[in-house]
């Protein structure tokens, strides 16, 4: 189906539900949205496992379908992009990171390039694919796609991908850690709750450490427990989209918990500065001046108000029509307009900054913490 025929078709959608109850407004959004594509999935991994590979995950859309002990999420096949190192082994076993994309999917000059980097220096990369498995393809919007498929559902992911990785006799399963670009790296600061983890994966000790490039920072969780795993972060002062004292704030917050934050500003900096092609992106919007603090049970609240008004047994389409109908008091703190692209010498700061986290991380040889080439 053409792009604008979508796009007219998904106007219609919003402006008739505008006017209908919410279970309808919910219909119309299951009749325009894909089913879930149905892959086959694997639990277990080989030695000799690499490539495109699907893995059991779920579907929760909001917070508090986590803490609710997956009450009502749905079963999703999720797809990465599995690359060893040379010589990685049941012998000879290799730490890996899981690598969330940013909102905009996988880019060129980005997660295949940070997964060379990592191979290079003995580390195994696996690239999680969270829009695909939603039937969300580059056919529909960049709005629509982010606001069907959330930081939460991209946190669901990662420790689907962790457990699946702690599987293959190649990799180390206590030497594994995540990393996140923007919309992934939300999601990557959201995997440090414990109570998270106790949910997604109560079997493991989590993930062993966790890097945050250009993440904005608007969502406070109330964390009161992390597993401990010291947390990178990676930020551009020229990055309207990250508000520095924001980020400031959740990283004081993690550290009074006692989790060790190595910080990383880059002057002169935009967003997702490794992208082949820098520009001023005008069309796409990003919150600031504004914090959502959740409660004890998940639910976001902003200026004293909830930010939706499902409740906790509400379905997935149900929680997608009241953040597109619903009154969330958010459109107030969305701005628009900030730098991105290619900036050479935050790329490559970038890349060393975080070969010498993982270096320390995961107790490598010196020879993984030589400059990126």
């Amino acid at each position: 189906m053409k792009k604008w025929l979508l796009g007219a078709l998904a106007l219609l959608v919003i402006l008739v539900g505008l006017l209908l109850w919410r279970p309808v407004q919910a219909l119309l959004i299951g009749w325009y949205l894909p089913k879930f594509p149905d892959h086959v999935a694997v639990s277990a991994l080989a030695a000799e496992a690499r490539g495109p590979i699907y893995f059991p995950s779920a579907t929760v859309f909001d917070f508090d379908v986590i803490l609710n002990g997956m009450h009502g999420a749905q079963p999703t096949t999720g797809l990465g992009y599995l690359s060893v190192p040379a010589g990685a082994s049941a012998a000879q076993p290799v730490p890996a990171m899981v690598i969330l994309p940013g909102s905009g999917g996988i880019s060129p000059g980005r997660e295949e390039e940070y997964a060379k980097l990592l191979n290079r220096h003995g580390i195994a990369a696996f690239i999680v694919e969270y829009y695909e498995p939603r039937g969300m393809t580059s056919d529909f919007s960049y709005m629509l796609r982010s606001g069907s498929v959330t930081e939460f559902d991209i946190v669901t992911d990662a420790y689907s991908a962790l457990k699946l990785l702690s599987t293959s006799p190649a990799i180390d399963p206590k030497r594994i850690g995540v990393m996140g670009f923007s919309y992934g790296a939300m999601a990557t600061r959201i995997a440090m709750d414990d109570r998270i983890r106790a949910v997604l994966a109560p079997q493991s000790p989590g993930f062993a450490l966790f890097a945050d490039f250009y993440g904005p920072c608007f969502q406070k969780l109330g964390t009161t427990k992390t597993n401990g795993g010291p947390l990178l972060t990676l930020r551009g002062t020229a990055d309207n989209s990250n508000g520095l004292a924001a980020c400031a704030q959740r990283e004081n917050e993690l550290e009074a918990l006692g989790v060790a934050v190595e910080r990383h500003t880059f002057e002169g900096a935009g967003h997702a500065w490794e992208n082949t092609t820098p520009q001023q992106l005008n069309d796409k919007p990003y919150i600031v001046g504004c914090e959502l603090d959740y409660d004890a049970r998940g639910f976001a609240w902003l200026n004293g108000r909830r930010v939706s008004d499902v409740d906790a047994d509400a379905s997935r389409l149900e929680r997608i029509a009241a953040r597109y109908f619903g009154n969330s008091g958010l459109l107030d703190c969305a701005k628009y307009g900030y730098l991105m692209g290619k900036d050479e010498v935050a790329t490559q700061g970038g890349y060393e900054a975080l070969l010498g986290f993982l270096e320390k991380g995961f107790a490598l040889t010196p020879a993984a913490a030589a400059r990126a080439e």
